[in-house]
């Protein structure tokens, strides 16, 4: 489907015009084509593969999606790949942003969901110094929204594993945090693998040898690196929080195990000294002198008693009972 073709010449809007429209707005001086497509179909796709004399595997790349976030170079040519992230109710739903950008072109193509670029457009359209770079500045602008977007995420993991943590030394909570614990590693993750790799493509866009169609916006890419790192920065400080986490609440469970481990030993023993003492005297050997006791019977028990009273007090003495 598409959203929008609009035609900009030295920085501002000429207007909306039809598909069949962009071959004589290319061929202007200073004059880009801005088209923006969601869910396309193949067929539909096909047109603009001719007009803009696209690279096939990009294209295959941007209709089957699936990929790894990058940013690959086809001759005059960029085309970028990106994950958008957004937090629904307890899970974090993933689309993905293809974007095509030459020296009179920008398409872009976003699948799987409904976050929309309007507010992108809006911006490069409040700010025609800027877009007077052309395709490039659009595809920093792009590339901006899609990183911006990734910090609510964060935030929603953060505030999600405050809340696990205040539950860690709660001995009832104790697999229920295990399992939210490793729910958010997962979620973690997933960030993970749409940021970490955009920022490592993201490096050949600014400093040394970089395309030719981001020579003036180099600096606009380095900031944009610079979200890409410190959201990365903040994934590894969660994710090692939900690993220490883990630990810690393993230790008290083992820990709270060891305490009944200790109990039941501790009975045992007790238990144990008066089932010798019982064992002892129900052997009924025929030279047995206290067997013939008057007060042998209460003598038995009270030795019993004492025994076991006396390591009662021991192991309640030591903390085991």
């Amino acid at each position: 489907m598409i959203v929008n073709c609009v035609a900009y010449q030295e920085g501002r809007k000429l207007g909306d015009i039809k598909t069949t429209d962009i071959a004589d707005y290319v061929n202007q001086p200073d004059c880009f084509v801005w088209v923006a497509l969601c869910d396309p179909e193949p067929e539909e796709f096909e047109s603009f593969r001719e007009v803009f004399s696209l690279h096939e595997l990009a294209v295959e790349d941007a209709l089957h999606g699936q990929q790894r976030p990058k940013v690959e170079e086809y001759g005059a040519a960029l085309f970028a790949f990106m994950r958008l992230l957004e937090v629904k109710g307890d899970e974090i739903c993933e689309g993905e942003v293809a974007v095509f950008a030459g020296p009179d072109y920008v398409l872009s193509v976003r699948n799987h969901t409904r976050q929309g670029f309007h507010d992108v457009r809006a911006r490069c359209e409040r700010e025609p110094h800027l877009l007077k770079q052309g395709p490039s500045f659009v595809l920093y602008a792009l590339m901006d929204a899609i990183v911006d977007r990734y910090f609510p995420v964060i935030d929603a993991l953060e505030a999600e594993l405050e809340v696990v943590e205040e539950q860690i030394f709660v001995k009832e909570a104790a697999r229920s945090n295990i399992e939210r614990l490793y729910q958010l590693k997962r979620k973690a993750m997933i960030v993970k693998h749409a940021v970490t790799p955009l920022a490592e493509a993201t490096v050949h866009l600014f400093g040394g040898r970089v395309p030719a169609l981001c020579a003036n916006t180099q600096e606009y890419f380095r900031d944009v690196y610079d979200h890409l790192h410190r959201i990365e920065m903040s994934v590894d400080t969660i994710r090692e929080t939900i690993i220490t986490a883990i630990q810690v609440n393993l230790s008290i469970v083992a820990i709270d195990e060891g305490e009944v481990h200790k109990a039941l030993a501790a009975w045992a023993a007790i238990f144990a000294v008066a089932t010798v003492l019982a064992g002892i005297w129900g052997m009924n050997f025929e030279h047995m002198p206290e067997l013939d006791w008057r007060l042998g019977y209460p003598v038995a028990l009270g030795m019993m008693g004492a025994a076991c009273g006396g390591l009662y007090y021991r192991f309640r003495k030591a903390g085991w009972l």
